[in-house]
């Protein structure tokens, strides 16, 4: 059994084969989102606390933290933004960047153990990222691309993760903080997206033994009815071994699949999480403990003489 420990300062997540899934929030990132973007380059938060702790309310194990804006000093923002949500929330973060000096700059400041996003297949990358992920004892996504692009061959993909996740092992990062995103493409340019990323994560669990994770939401990109699809993916995925992804939590849908999920899979023992997140709370007057009981249903009133 493979285990990814990933952790704040006081509050500690684990990825893992038998274990619930983990929901990692996708919202405090400005990619498509001009207001947040044109907020944190003016050194305005306001908007990724309120995003913080509306994504953990709604259910987020992790935050994604991305501050990837055009012509804006990233390391800055990025430290800053990985601090401030850090002083807000006790859930362990997901630092994001394609610039390694951002992400040097955020692994400086975090206080746990973070997850690394990310870390390709080409030489060079892995050269300067699995040097910095060793040095700041982080556990890092491995994406299945390299200088060749992003291949529609699940076994070229699943090579791809097979040398990241020994190169990794060679910088003495173990197998078990590699977390491989097996790339979800979208299904309705693809119609065979799915299929390809169940069979790819299934062999990634059963054969490599590693942690999977994904930007679950690319799978259904151009289609109407995004959450429905997201829903239908993330359940199947599950299935087939997929242990975590990158998502919006404040999709009511997408996050009662996943636990539904967790549910059939054994990964809930007793349905407990189900019913703490979703039981009713009797009305009063219903009989519940401590309330006046009503008429019993099915009764009838006398009616007066």
């Amino acid at each position: 059994m493979t285990d990814t420990i990933i952790s704040s300062a006081t509050k500690e997540v684990v990825i893992g084969f038998n274990r619930p899934f983990v929901i990692i929030g996708e919202r405090i990132n400005p990619t498509g989102r001009k207001i947040l973007a044109a907020e944190m380059a003016a050194g305005d938060f306001t908007r990724v606390e309120a995003d913080a702790r509306a994504q953990v309310e709604a259910g987020a194990h992790m935050l994604d933290v991305n501050a990837g804006i055009p012509l804006a000093d990233e390391p800055a923002i990025l430290a800053r933004a990985i601090q401030l949500v850090q002083s807000i929330t006790d859930v362990p973060l997901c630092i994001d960047s394609s610039i390694v000096e951002a992400l040097a700059a955020g692994l400086a400041v975090y206080k746990g153990k973070p997850l690394v996003n990310s870390v390709t297949g080409e030489d060079e990358r892995l050269e300067i990222v699995l040097p910095l992920v060793k040095k700041y004892g982080a556990a890092v996504i491995a994406i299945s691309n390299d200088e060749t692009g992003i291949s529609e061959d699940p076994d070229v993909r699943f090579a791809v993760a097979k040398k990241i996740v020994e190169r990794a092992m060679d910088y003495g990062i173990p197998a078990s903080d590699v977390v491989v995103d097996p790339l979800v493409m979208p299904i309705g340019a693809i119609n065979k997206a799915g299929v390809q990323v169940m069979r790819l994560v299934h062999r990634l669990r059963t054969e490599l033994k590693v942690n999977t994770s994904c930007g679950a939401s690319n799978v259904s990109f151009g289609l109407p009815n995004r959450d429905g699809i997201n829903s239908a993916f993330l359940t199947m995925a599950m299935g087939a071994g997929l242990t975590s992804a990158i998502t919006n939590p404040l999709h009511v849908e997408v996050v009662k699949a996943c636990m539904g999920a967790d549910v059939m899979l054994g990964h809930d023992p007793d349905c407990a999480r189900w019913i703490r997140r979703f039981r009713d709370v009797p009305p009063p007057g219903t009989g519940a403990p401590g309330e006046p009981r009503g008429r019993r249903e099915g009764g009838h009133r006398k009616r007066p003489a």
